[in-house]
């Protein structure tokens, strides 16, 4: 796991010299998700003109992402319509959900233990993830 420096057991010096614990990124990241999920609470992106950005690369070509409907989802998550959700992005619903709770629990839970968290990931489910990302934002652009 992380190795400490001199300090305090579990604090790590940053690159400007001073202390930062390991729970302080992820706790900082939740914060700021809480933040943004208040805000999409009451800004729905089904309706537009809400100071919510647009995806790059729907901007840049005209075509679906293979994250696209992410805001949607998560707005409509947020409001308990998994029904919608669905309809809003089915793969990311299935697959990033969980892989970002999982990765974002495991780092909030070894920074409030004092490690750095440094994921290793290999390289078959790596490819293989990219690969379910290739083939849905090619099929959900094909089907419409």
């Amino acid at each position: 796991m992380g190795t400490t420096e001199r300090g305090a057991p579990g604090a790590f010096r940053g690159r400007a010299g001073r202390l930062s614990h390991p729970a302080a990124p992820p706790l900082a990241t939740l914060a700021a998700g809480v933040v943004g999920a208040v805000y999409l609470w009451g800004a729905d992106p089904h309706e537009g003109g809400t100071l919510l950005p647009r995806c790059p690369f729907n901007w840049a070509t005209g075509l679906d992402c293979p994250s696209c409907g992410a805001t949607r989802m998560c707005y409509d998550l947020l409001h308990g319509d998994l029904a919608a959700a669905w309809a809003d992005n089915p793969v990311l619903l299935l697959v990033g959900v969980p892989l970002l709770g999982w990765l974002g629990g495991r780092w909030l839970v070894e920074g409030l233990r004092g490690r750095r968290y440094r994921p290793r990931f290999a390289r078959l489910p790596t490819a293989a993830l990219l690969a379910v990302a290739v083939v849905w934002g090619v099929a959900r652009n094909i089907a419409g």
